[in-house]
């Protein structure tokens, strides 16, 4: 791993020297006129308008402190500017608000709102830790005047921390490189529940000078480690005065052979999981066209309009999904778990290989010379599939066919944005798989927001953990049948009312789901999910708002998943400014979801595991918050979890825990400090 690491920095490196030296030659760009550019791409809108001061990337002269900065996402038709929210400190935590960690951040996360897998293909099925992924959809591509860095620090209590690193740079006017970096190391309050994560992540793209040739690169390495407890043995002894640190509380995994010590550093795993993922991506687009030019103020600016595009896309990737315990104790397995495969040896170790290397060709057509987001899109693949199951004594391997098409048409007016989308596997394991999917949007003006419709239609295998074949323990009736899963959806923003409606229609046939720590089953009846949110703003006065973020979610009686009927998350933020430089937001954040069967955890498996014998019956989350921002350096100092607080006999304190599911108690009263620093160079 040390060497193929080594040998992808290499290969950045020689990629960026090689196109600095081919960039060169600066080309002066009006940006009122909508070229073809590094920004430009199928689906992809005029960058956001500067001034022609910012439009040569140089140096800070040490009287300016101002930087033009967006962003995009790979296949993304929209344009981004960084987020400078300061009343929600949520949107830089790896977690959402609509999810939860069993008890310490870092280890297994689940969402609250239904969010089925909506890939066909092959998919390896472990996705209990995707929250602490980076992934190459959600990597952001910019375009900057001035190299920008972020760096992120995070402590909490019991010795959490969070660091995170952000880089960009446009070498020159045509050439930009990213970095990314984030380190997660919390121990947690119990026993065995430490968890220790590490993302980094660079990324290239590349234009010629002749606008006619597009390179992006991106590499990706997450390693994921996280202590399992299997919860506890006894949550009552959470209320027993006896224990001075519920490190003491004995767990299901990890008791023997484990240091009840916390250290700051500490990031080993002895019973846990193990996720380690290398992902390269390189993609090479070559336009045909027509040149033009522009006469301005004795300027000429270079044009070039894409009328035909040649694209290919390489994929490799390189994961390893393992569950290990050093200290494997048989009559814990047993009684806790009833697992009864351990072998003479007092090692436990369930790891599944894979290897993947995607091959994508596409032809790209714009029919209208001035509107580059309008285009059809007709591509084929190849996926390579090879998995080591097992400690290696198992290999497979799958060669995977597929078809891909994509229309998309946002109209000059900006105001109709349709897209139609499709893939189909015709030959492989796989065969018989596809998406297919068709969505609506229109600008309705700025006085009035906009409305959006879409549907989709999903046809998949279900994931390879439902397989015999994997090593991770599998029992119940085979899982044949490919899942199939509808889903209509809609929003609409009203901007007068600051207020944003949606709704979510899922309709499921041959759900796969385990029912059990690694029974697996399959749902024979169709069953449907209902889901409608509300976002909406209210200003209580004249610096005071509320917040409010609301969900209804509803299932058929039979459906083989438990969701809160209602959950939401409340606001109130005291907003204000004061001198010249200070922002703050200070007030109190409430989170609450009526009472539900929440899903079971599985160790062994790293799944979320449907139950309907224990319910979810927890206080509503309260938190304090106060946020402030200095120029371009931001604070946060949150007081979480006050609802913990209790005077119930012995219990007096900040001792009453919610349980986020079966055995596994939230964290009690936690104070979390953290900086946020940019630099523009």
């Amino acid at each position: 791993m040390i060497r193929f690491i080594a040998l992808v920095t290499f290969l950045f490196l020689t990629a960026l020297v090689a196109t600095t030296a081919a960039a060169q030659e600066r080309i002066k760009r009006d940006p009122t006129v909508p070229v073809s550019g590094m920004g430009t791409h199928p689906g992809s809108t005029a960058p956001p308008q500067r001034k022609s001061a910012d439009t040569t990337l140089r140096h800070r002269d040490g009287t300016e402190d101002s930087i033009t900065i967006y962003y995009r996402y790979l296949d993304s038709n929209k344009l981004h500017l960084p987020d400078t929210t300061l009343n929600d400190i949520d949107l830089y935590f790896p977690l959402p608000f609509t999810s939860y960690h069993l008890g310490n951040l870092g280890n297994a996360a689940n969402s609250y709102l239904f969010s089925p897998i909506m890939k066909p293909g092959f998919d390896a099925g472990f996705h209990a830790y995707d929250a602490y992924r980076y992934t190459i959809e959600k990597t952001k591509f910019y375009e900057t005047t001035r190299p920008f860095t972020e760096m992120d620090y995070t402590i909490g209590s019991k010795g959490q921390q969070i660091i995170e690193i952000t880089h960009t740079q446009n070498r020159t006017s045509n050439l930009n490189f990213g970095f990314n970096y984030r380190f997660i190391n919390s121990f947690g309050n119990f026993r065995n529940q430490n968890s220790s994560h590490n993302n980094i992540r660079f990324n290239l793209a590349y234009q010629s000078p002749n606008k006619r040739y597009h390179f992006y690169g991106i590499f990706i390495n997450n390693k994921l480690k996280s202590s399992e407890n299997g919860g506890l043995v006894n949550a009552s002894l959470l209320d027993s005065l006896k224990l001075s640190d519920p490190i003491e509380i004995p767990a299901r995994l990890g008791n023997s052979g484990t240091t009840l010590s916390r250290n700051f550093f500490n990031t080993n795993v002895s019973t846990g999981t193990i996720y380690n993922e290398s992902m390269l991506m390189i993609r090479n687009q070559y336009d045909f066209g027509q040149k033009d030019s522009l006469v301005k103020d004795t300027v000429v600016y270079r044009l070039f309009y894409p009328r035909f595009r040649l694209q290919h896309t390489l994929n490799y990737s390189s994961s390893t999904y393992s569950f290990e315990d050093v200290y494997a104790a048989d009559s814990n397995y047993r009684k806790y778990f009833g697992y009864k495969g351990l072998a003479a040896s007092d090692t436990v170790v369930f790891r599944d290989k894979w290897q993947q290397i995607n091959n994508e060709f596409t032809l790209i057509s714009f029919p209208e010379k001035n509107n580059p987001n309008q285009f059809i899109k007709l591509g084929a693949g190849l996926d390579l599939i090879y998995g080591t199951l097992d400690t290696g004594s198992s290999k497979i391997n799958y060669s995977e066919v597929y078809l891909l098409g994509e229309y998309r048409n946002l109209t000059r007016n900006k105001k109709w944005d349709i897209n139609l989308q499709g893939r189909l596997y015709t030959a492989g394991g796989y065969a018989g798989d596809y998406a297919a999917s068709v969505e609506l949007q229109r600008t309705l003006g700025s006085a009035f927001g906009y409305f959006s419709l879409g549907a989709r239609n999903i046809n998949r295998t279900p994931s390879f953990v439902f397989d015999p074949q994997s090593a991770f323990p599998l029992t119940g009736a085979a899982i044949g049948g490919k899942e199939n899963i509808s889903h209509i959806f809609s929003s609409v923003y009203l901007s007068a009312l600051k207020l944003k409606l949606s709704g979510d229609y899922y309709l499921l046939a041959n759900y796969a789901y385990f029912d059990s720590f690694y029974h697996a089953a399959q749902s024979s009846a169709l069953f449907h999910v209902l889901k409608v949110g509300a976002e909406k703003r209210v200003r209580l006065l004249k610096n005071v708002n509320w917040y409010i973020e609301a969900f209804v979610q509803q299932t058929t009686a039979n459906a083989p998943v438990n969701l809160p009927f209602f959950f939401t998350r409340n606001r109130v933020v005291w907003e204000g400014k004061a001198f010249k430089n200070l922002r703050w937001a200070t007030g109190f954040e409430v989170r609450y979801h009526t009472a539900y069967k929440a899903a079971g955890y599985s160790p062994l498996t790293g799944q979320f595991i449907y139950q309907d014998h224990w319910t979810a019956r927890n206080r509503p989350d309260v938190h304090y918050f106060l946020h402030f921002q200095i120029t371009k350096f931001r604070g946060f100092i949150r007081l979480q979890n006050l609802n913990t607080f209790t005077l119930s006999g012995n219990k007096s304190g900040f001792k009453e825990r919610n349980f986020r599911a079966e055995y596994y108690p939230d964290e009690a009263l936690w104070l979390r400090v953290g900086i946020f620093w940019k630099f523009i160079n």
